[in-house]
């Protein structure tokens, strides 16, 4: 694959989304080849890992490294700080650890590029059945780059139908996503069906997609989340951050390896007074630093 320093925009971006599906595909053929096959053991947080992210890591990272040389990298198994420098890509090489290790077949790869500390592109491939989500989103960064959310090559949007005469809310024929630390919320009821993944990533995606009308996530990483923020702004969801923290722009030689950001993910913006006071418990737990599971306790992916 050709070296990306001599680009046009418009060849950069079509270059981008080249690398990732070349990428993904490769590295994709690989885990499938393992999965179910691993065995794991547990990381310091509690979340597992196997020699298959590992080598996942290892080789995204060598890949960026030949083509994207002047790009920086943060990824879960390896480098957590983030670097100096216009360009950084943030990986996940292995989206649910635990669907992966246990036989599940729903896990992934996630990438995400960022813009002087905000994501413009994020890519994320789900080998195991076949779709791959990606979108391109400038925010405020000045680039030439139309936003453009798609899964398997076909855009998508999150649902702008809603509360256009259709009575979505009080029924149960629809979608609400949970992880496994934000199950303390169905204490006081939840007026949707509840689907849990495993796979953080696909979680929210689902909710750009407009398969959900919402999602949360407990404590995820930021390379949990930074591939999907673009996909998912670009699709028209609503991003409502549950932390304190401001999420992007990320600030260069800071150490992001234990940082969680909470997150509530809607279809639509009339959903957030919907589900913005359900999900209240994960915002209080996070203003008081607990994070409402045991120590020990596996993330969800």
């Amino acid at each position: 694959m050709q070296n990306a320093k001599f680009l046009t925009m418009d060849e950069f971006w079509k270059h981008l989304l080249s690398f990732a599906e070349t990428t993904t595909t490769e590295v994709g053929e690989q885990l499938l080849a393992d999965f179910g096959q691993v065995q794991a053991t547990q990381k310091a947080d509690g979340s597992l890992v196997t020699r298959s992210d590992q080598w996942a890591d290892q080789v995204i990272r060598e890949a960026i490294a030949t083509v994207f040389p002047d790009h920086g990298v943060l990824t879960e198994e390896l480098a957590h700080t983030f670097p100096a420098g216009d360009w950084c890509w943030i990986v996940d090489p292995l989206d649910g650890t635990t669907n992966f290790a246990r036989g599940i077949p729903i896990w992934g790869i996630s990438l995400a590029l960022l813009y002087r500390g905000t994501p413009v592109f994020g890519y994320v491939a789900l080998p195991p059945i076949r779709q791959t989500f990606y979108g391109f989103w400038p925010s405020h960064s000045g680039l030439d780059l139309a936003p453009a959310a798609y899964l398997n090559h076909r855009m998508i949007r999150s649902r702008e139908d809603l509360l256009e005469g259709e009575p979505l809310i009080n029924t149960r024929t629809h979608f609400f996503n949970l992880c496994t630390r934000s199950t303390a919320v169905l204490a006081q009821g939840f007026p949707c069906k509840v689907r849990m993944l495993g796979v953080a990533s696909y979680n929210l995606l689902m909710v750009a997609a407009g398969i959900s009308l919402g999602g949360v996530e407990a404590t995820p990483k930021i390379w949990d989340i930074a591939g999907v923020w673009p996909i998912a702004q670009a699709a028209g969801a609503v991003w409502v951050p549950l932390h304190a923290d401001r999420l992007f722009p990320l600030v260069p030689n800071t150490d992001y390896g234990q940082r969680a950001y909470p997150t509530l993910l809607v279809s639509h913006p009339s959903l957030v007074s919907v589900f913005l006071p359900l999900v209240q418990p994960l915002r209080q737990r996070e203003a008081s630093g607990e994070s409402g599971v045991e120590t020990d306790a596996p993330k969800s992916s």
